[in-house]
């Protein structure tokens, strides 16, 4: 990783810690919009995390996916509700178009709108609070100029989803592959909180003590987490591979990976925390949450396993 993209990692994890604790998270996930709107000023105002795919001429930082790839992981860690998933989707999307909306892309980029890609009318991210909405189809783009959205209630409070009505929208050019790079941003955020996941395991091992000893001191416990990160790492080489190449073909690899260690880390960390884990109360049961919704967004698993079997048979 280059020095510029460890600053921008350690920056993130830095405005996370101080204004992102547990107890934030839950605020947020609670609010009208589902998220701190404060801590997305933060992060577009001093990060420039809205701004990452924009290029410069067009009022952004000219970065490249890897950079917001490194912020969504960082937020995913904690599982932070912001719309920076949904806004660089629907920034990447306007930037594919014939002719670009270059007020539009400034206006996402400094954070001052929020954006959406429509894959799944019943499932959109951020899709009822966001000012632009672009539907791919796998084959066009088309702009939403007006669309009803309703928030969808799912298991998973930490990702404001919503079931989006849209009327007619505008052709405004083809479609790159913007499914694929959403399968490579959410791959990058689920291994964030995969890593958090095990962490905040392998902590409570240390502390939790039975018949005199910390449980995770047993050798039994030390060989499950040792797969747990042996699973993790090997799904972030994977993830890694995706963002430096895109390709429909290492999207689907990386989705799969990323969706099968996050979901194994998950159902372990409940195991080996206890009855505890299952508590509104530990935060434990929001990764398990969020595990599973993730793995259901923008196709299940096995839907990216199937797109793999023609390389392999």
């Amino acid at each position: 990783m280059s020095e510029e993209r460890e600053l921008l990692r350690s920056t993130v994890a830095a405005l996370v810690e101080k204004h992102a604790p547990p107890a934030a998270v839950r605020s947020a996930m609670e609010s009208e919009r589902g998220y701190d709107e404060s801590l997305w000023n933060l992060l577009c105002e001093q990060v420039g995390a809205a701004a990452l795919v924009v290029p410069e001429e067009l009022g952004g930082a000219g970065g490249e996916l890897a950079d917001a790839a490194v912020v969504l992981e960082e937020l995913g860690k904690a599982l932070v509700p912001t719309p920076l998933l949904g806004t660089t989707l629907a920034e990447l999307a306007l930037l594919a178009a014939d002719e670009p909306d270059a007020e539009a892309l400034e206006e996402l980029a400094a954070g001052t709108k929020i954006g959406t890609v429509v894959f799944d009318r019943d499932f959109v991210i951020n899709g009822d609070v966001a000012d632009i909405a672009i539907a791919a189809d796998g084959q066009r783009l088309k702009r939403l100029p007006q669309f009803a959205a309703h928030r969808v209630d799912t298991m998973d409070l930490t990702r404001r989803l919503a079931r989006v009505e849209p009327q007619e929208g505008t052709d405004i050019g083809a479609d790159p592959g913007i499914a694929d790079t959403a399968a490579i941003l959410l791959a990058a955020e689920q291994i964030g909180a995969a890593t958090r996941c095990l962490d905040l395991t392998v902590a409570y091992t240390k502390e939790r003590v039975q018949f005199g000893r910390p449980v995770g001191s047993f050798q039994a416990l030390k060989h499950r987490m040792a797969d747990l990160y042996v699973a993790v790492q090997s799904a972030r080489a994977v993830v890694n591979d995706a963002i430096a190449e895109p390709s429909a073909t290492s999207a689907a690899l990386a989705r799969f990976t990323a969706c099968e260690a996050f979901s194994k880390v998950a159902a372990e960390a409940v195991q080996m925390h206890g009855g505890i884990a299952i508590t509104w109360e530990h935060d434990i049961q929001l990764y398990f949450k969020r595990a599973h919704g993730s793995a259901q967004l923008l196709g299940p698993p096995r839907e990216h396993l199937r797109r793999l079997e023609s390389e392999v048979l």
